[in-house]
């Protein structure tokens, strides 16, 4: 079962059956603190509208996020479906976004972080971006990789004895949140959260949408001009639309 939050905190907004929580950057790397605290391990979704029609066709995938810890609001599509349920997300709380926060907030608490996956060299180059930016952060290790079942007792092996508090997976989805859950006891990694194109985003390999882009929620169209292989993956945009508006109940 997925870890209890809070009292404090407002209750999840569920999206088409799949559970989103209330956060905001701040409540996020809060509870970062606290799950290194507690100690491992605690795994941590960036779920979007494409994670939410993944999850109707992908009963393994469904029940990885329904046992994550947390589930972020990645996706102003889960934002406009809260709010026609009269349930509004405080803010979309971004991967590409949350990284770099999370990384400015080890610094300062000597937490070490761990990168995996992306392209050749990509994790290496953003960990040494990131130390640039905010002097004392930790790197306790960087390897590419892949979430292929015969490279996993390595990888694993890697990472236990790098010992991070935080590990990033930048496998894509849903292979990233897939392996984590397959593997997260094995691992004892206090947070371990799947990233998607965040270490391409922090080193320039892949351009994000410019800030006023993402001010008119326009993101998903930048990254369809910029990335036209992805165009069978937006098809779930609108597909999650028409289920949203299709959902008995809702305004």
């Amino acid at each position: 079962m997925a870890a209890a939050l809070p009292a404090e905190r407002p209750q999840p907004v569920r999206i088409l059956g799949v559970r989103v929580d209330a956060l905001t950057y701040a409540s996020l790397l809060d509870a970062v603190g606290r799950f290194i605290a507690e100690g491992g391990p605690h795994h941590i979704c960036t779920t979007n509208p494409e994670f939410v029609m993944e999850a109707q066709r992908n009963p393994a995938f469904r029940a990885v996020l329904e046992r994550a810890d947390l589930c972020m609001a990645d996706g102003v599509g889960l934002l406009w479906a809260a709010r026609r349920q009269g349930r509004p997300l405080p803010e979309r709380v971004t991967g590409s976004d949350g990284v770099p926060l999370i990384a400015e907030r080890a610094a300062a608490a000597g937490w070490r972080l761990y990168l995996l996956g992306a392209g050749p060299g990509i994790a290496a180059a953003a960990g040494e971006i990131l130390c640039a930016r905010y002097p004392g952060l930790q790197i306790a290790g960087v390897y590419e990789g892949t979430p292929a079942d015969a490279e996993a007792p390595d990888i694993i092996a890697r990472i236990v004895a790098a010992r991070p508090d935080i590990l990033f997976v930048a496998y894509g989805a849903p292979r990233q949140d897939l392996w984590i859950a397959q593997h997260r006891a094995a691992l004892r990694v206090p947070v371990m959260m799947g990233v998607g194109g965040a270490f391409d985003h922090i080193t320039g390999a892949r351009r994000r949408a410019p800030r006023w882009v993402q001010r008119l929620n326009l993101e998903w169209l930048f990254r369809l001009v910029t990335q036209p292989w992805r165009w069978r993956r937006q098809l779930d945009i609108p597909r999650f639309v028409w289920a949203v508006i299709r959902q008995p109940g809702q305004t």
